[in-house]
């Protein structure tokens, strides 16, 4: 009996990992996966060395840049290009220091995941949980390959064009660098500067990318996580009420109070996710805004010169933007749904067939319901599938504007 136990606990384990796996393969790399009681002290001084090394390729690829665009850039357009990846340099650190700062919550949150998988034991709902874990894994891998390929794409399409540039009397051919730097601190028409500047820039995007990739996967894993843990409240309802009239009232009262504390633990973890995304998500809504409005002119004008290969690499840029600021909208959307469709599920019950008092312990979960933990940005937006029409509407009026403002 003990082996079996233990095997049952293994595969919960493996489970549990099941849910994580990506977004630690995501945070891990750039120092960003929180670390646990029992993480080695070797691991946590690599952790921090990691930080020191991604930040210091993102401020520096930033800093740079930004020196061009203040003292040499006199050009608008050129100018409005560097805006793009020096606003995502310096946001995706802003995010990175937010996942450093959250690390606590976080491991606080996988802690709670882990304890949920640990503690299940009806082969339902496994199932339901595991759903969800599949669901959650699912966005995380679109996550990551419109994120990573939209930006990276145009990162090495950049890095293999080559231009001609006189130097004396002697002609170089150079790589292009997905963004000026500023030529009085670092000569990059010459090797091997060029090529460390050109890799500096890519490395830093792949950091930037994978901070933000981390921020959206794992708010997808979590949301999924508390959604399952939702659904298993309302299938514990619906057969509590259907079940109670052949129960003895101590076994029913019994029940109704796990179903209470599992619905009020899902909420806690749910109260959880709204403290770590809060700040983050009111970022992306401000870069995404931008992004929308920057890459679009960028798509008029390389339409307007028909230059294919930028074309495709903008579009894709856009559409990765589109498609991860909805999902943080949708994953808002949705847990907002699961909360207050705990109390719908109990109403559609045959709750009339109890007696009296447990009609009332019912009620109580209506009420509570009805209380919704809103996933938000920044404690002033709502984040939900209107919002994400808020912010296309918010870019194109800006594009509108900036076009009207050049013409």
């Amino acid at each position: 009996m003990s082996n079996e136990y233990a095997v049952i606990e293994t595969s919960l384990d493996r489970r549990s990992d099941y849910s994580l796996q990506l977004n630690r393969w995501f945070l891990k790399p750039i120092g960003a996966w929180p670390a646990s009681s029992s993480t080695s002290r070797l691991k946590r001084s690599v952790s921090i060395v990691l930080n020191v090394i991604c930040y210091s390729f993102m401020l520096s690829s930033a800093s740079l840049s930004l020196l061009h665009m203040i003292l040499e850039e006199k050009s608008f357009y050129m100018n409005l290009k560097m805006l793009g990846p020096v606003s995502h340099w310096l946001v995706s650190s802003l995010n990175y220091t937010a996942l450093l700062l959250r690390s606590k919550d976080i491991r606080y949150c996988i802690e709670h995941m882990e304890i949920d998988w640990r503690t299940v034991r009806s082969e339902k709902d496994q199932q339901v949980m595991m759903r969800n874990a599949k669901f959650g894994r699912y966005v995380a891998t679109f996550c990551a390959a419109f994120m990573q390929g939209g930006v990276l794409c145009f990162c090495f399409v950049t890095a293999l064009s080559t231009e001609e540039i006189q130097v004396g009397n002697q002609t170089r051919t150079v790589h292009v660098l997905p963004c000026p730097v500023y030529k009085k601190l670092v000569n990059v028409d010459e090797s091997p500067a060029n090529e460390i500047v050109l890799f500096t820039q890519v490395w830093s995007a792949f950091i930037a990318n994978s901070s933000t990739v981390g921020i959206f996967s794992l708010a997808a894993v979590l949301a999924a996580h508390a959604c399952g843990q939702l659904n298993i409240v309302m299938m514990w309802i619906t057969e509590f009420v259907n079940e109670t009239r052949n129960q003895k009232k101590s076994a029913a009262f019994k029940q109704i109070g796990m179903i209470v504390e599992h619905h009020l633990r899902a909420l806690n973890f749910v109260s959880c996710i709204e403290n770590v995304m809060n700040r983050i998500c009111f970022l992306e809504l401000f870069r995404c805004t931008l992004d929308i409005c920057i890459i679009g002119y960028w798509i008029l004008m390389e339409w307007a010169d028909q230059d294919v290969q930028n074309l495709t690499t903008y579009v894709m840029m856009l559409l990765s933007i589109c498609f991860n600021i909805f999902i943080m909208c949708y994953i808002g959307e949705i847990l907002t749904e699961q909360c207050k469709k705990v109390g719908e599920v109990v109403y559609m019950t045959n709750w009339y067939y109890l007696p009296d008092k447990m009609i009332l312990d019912l009620v109580l979960i209506i009420a509570r319901s009805s209380v919704v933990v809103e996933i938000t940005a920044g404690k002033l937006v709502h984040m939900s599938i209107y919002t994400f029409g808020d912010v296309i509407k918010t870019g194109f009026a800006y594009l509108n504007l900036l076009r009207q403002m050049t013409q």
